[in-house]
């Protein structure tokens, strides 16, 4: 049986400048699959492609047995595929709720829309409390829940995650990240780009490390962390 995703030799260009140079890996379902590497590995211009944002110079992405790489963004999240982006992107002057259901913008069923709310609020309980409020008045923390909640609103098979943890205090990082970990636990499958390593392949089941555009190793989440290489680039030992 093929793959969740599958990503077959991926090039993406900007401009002249390849940033991401046929690079392949796939995600099974229930997986949560890790993509980890410094800045400019091209790990945000990979999810980016995925969710149609770019288009590829080269090679395909496939997305439940169907080829994606040249379907509208719009579409693709109809599919089942969501995109949180880095940076989190929310709008900061619409309230909670109303930055929730535009991430079921898409759908067409009104009493799952209220009953998918309702999870975003059971898992977050700190968006319901503060439901009618300006996005913009909350915290880097709350602020990536909210991102989070909202790209679940579309009822995603495949949830990718860009940087959840960026900027966020120790305490929120691990938050979000137990939520990962919920999130999976519920049945949806996740592609995490994270530069917190550790704490990206603790939560992984398997594991690709990009360096300039390539995947240059993988393996599962627990033998990439245990990796001699991989602790001295990424978790900071000698």
């Amino acid at each position: 049986m093929a793959a969740m995703l599958e990503v077959k030799d991926l090039e993406v260009a900007y401009g002249k400048i390849l940033a991401v140079k046929k690079i392949s890996f796939s995600v099974e379902q229930g997986q949560v699959v890790s993509l980890i590497g410094t800045n400019g590995a091209g790990k945000t211009t990979t999810l980016k492609t995925i969710s149609g944002l770019l288009r590829p110079t080269g090679g395909e992405v496939w997305f439940q047995g169907e080829r994606i790489d040249h379907v509208a963004a719009h579409d693709i999240v109809t599919r089942g595929l969501a995109h949180s982006p880095e940076g989190r992107r929310i709008f900061p002057r619409l309230s909670v709720e109303e930055n929730l259901l535009l991430g079921a913008f898409s759908r067409r069923d009104p009493a799952g829309v209220r009953s998918d709310l309702k999870a975003a609020y059971d898992l977050f309980p700190i968006l319901g409390e503060r439901r009618k409020q300006p996005a913009g008045t909350f915290s880097g923390g709350e602020q990536q829940m909210l991102a989070m909640g909202r790209a679940m609103m579309s009822r995603p098979k495949l949830l990718m995650l860009d940087e959840p943890s960026m900027g966020l205090s120790p305490i929120m990082m691990k938050r979000i990240m137990t939520t990962v970990s919920e999130l999976q636990r519920q049945g949806t499958t996740i592609l995490l780009v994270e530069q917190n390593a550790q704490a990206a392949l603790k939560r992984a089941d398997y594991g690709y490390v990009l360096e300039v555009g390539k995947v240059v190793l993988s393996g599962t989440g627990r033998d990439l962390l245990v990796n001699d290489s991989v602790r001295k680039a990424y978790l900071g030992e000698d």
